[in-house]
């Protein structure tokens, strides 16, 4: 069976974990070599471990996404290393949880910083290589944040709409090229994350990161012309149609 993401290189952040993880290892199925992003090095190099054992290749780049000079040498120790970029996932990100008026500036500007400024940063350091590509994608990682709003997450939720604006218009300078752009918005994931955050929700009910995965993957593989510019993804227990 021919391996469909086979020679073609991804950049994963947030890749030590959870959903990064997850799709690190689903694009690893079918081939693809993977840039693996991220700042813990012992769960990087488990992700590596299980990205070779799912028939993938594994690069470990650790990254600090605050910092620009590590989202640039992310970008080109990639090009150094392999001489192309195929596909970008931009799926780092953190949350913080409070009531707006208990919110710091320091709060606000963190959520910025990773979850709207460095996959702008990355984006912008990537499109040179991307666009060389024969087919090149960039799949930024919302959430159901970036569409509604919770109370307690006008941080995490402002950062959110950010990505989520800064992708559309993305996709609208990018419309006719090489590079298609998707934004994935998911409800409550089984990750660490989540659960610090609504831990009102029932484990079961959750969603799993491999459900993400298989959906970045068919994003991956599905190229004709028909286009999914954003998907929203709910957990079967919440309400249909955010």
């Amino acid at each position: 069976m021919e391996n469909m993401l086979e020679g073609k290189v991804a950049i994963v952040t947030g890749a030590s974990r959870g959903i990064g993880r997850a799709i690190s290892i689903a694009i690893a199925k079918e081939a693809a070599t993977v840039v693996i992003a991220a700042r813990a090095v012992d769960k990087m190099t488990e992700t590596a471990k299980l990205v070779t054992e799912a028939g993938g290749k594994a690069h470990i780049i650790p990254t600090e996404l605050a910092h620009e000079h590590s989202i640039k040498n992310l970008v080109k120790e990639t090009n150094q290393t392999f001489g192309r970029l195929d596909i970008l996932i931009n799926n780092a990100g953190i949350t913080h949880s409070a009531k707006l008026e208990e919110t710091l500036t320091e709060d606000l500007d963190n959520c910025l910083k990773i979850n709207a400024r460095a996959p702008f940063i990355l984006c912008r350091e990537a499109l040179p290589l991307l666009r060389k590509a024969e087919a090149a994608y960039i799949i930024n990682i919302a959430s159901v944040v970036g569409v509604k709003a919770y109370p307690l997450q006008s941080a995490y939720s402002a950062s959110k709409h950010a990505l989520r604006g800064m992708t559309m218009a993305l996709a609208e300078e990018l419309r006719g090229s090489n590079i298609r752009v998707h934004i994935v918005c998911p409800g409550g994931v089984d990750t660490e994350q989540v659960q610090k955050v609504r831990p009102d929700i029932k484990k079961q009910d959750l969603l799993q990161p491999d459900e993400i995965a298989e959906l970045i993957l068919y994003l991956l593989t599905h190229k004709g012309n028909a286009v999914i510019d954003e998907l929203h993804i709910r957990r079967a227990a919440s309400t249909p149609w955010f």
